[in-house]
């Protein structure tokens, strides 16, 4: 079963993805990232540039196959057959709603920020996991800084 996590009070919701997809991409990880279609150049953008030496190899979809091989992360605005076919460890969630086709992935990984209306909506996804039967592993990232 689809292991659930919920990364709680990022407060930089694209600084912390590009952290968590270095991270990912370091460990070798296959991510897909589904976010709103109009936020795809936007975390594009980032991913070249978000660190001065760094850049996390990554491909938008839809995109030609062997560019999507090449790539540990996906950028997407909607999960395809084709897409799930390469990628399908891990689903970071950065998009509004529950992706269809979530459960076709190893884990998902949800990053919600200090928002309230993206809390509100997060509270949403939760429970629509939980309904399932999903175990769900919450990450406060408050508790995490003030450790640091």
């Amino acid at each position: 079963m689809t292991e659930v996590a919920f990364h709680f009070n990022a407060p930089d919701k694209w600084a912390y993805a590009c952290r968590l997809l270095r991270k990912a991409s370091h460990a070798g990880a296959r991510v897909v990232v589904m976010l709103q279609p109009e936020d795809l150049p936007h975390l594009d953008s980032l991913l070249w540039t978000f660190a001065p030496l760094e850049f996390i190899p990554h491909c938008c979809w839809p995109a030609p196959s062997q560019e999507v091989q090449a790539s540990g992360v996906v950028l997407c605005g909607a999960l395809s057959r084709e897409l799930l076919d390469t990628h399908h460890q891990v689903l970071v969630n950065l998009g509004g709603s529950v992706p269809a086709g979530f459960e076709s992935f190893e884990r998902v990984i949800e990053v919600v920020t200090l928002d309230d209306a993206d809390r509100q909506a997060a509270r949403g996804r939760w429970k629509h996991y939980a309904d399932r039967g999903y175990s769900i592993t919450r990450h406060d990232l408050t508790l995490k800084a003030d450790t640091h």
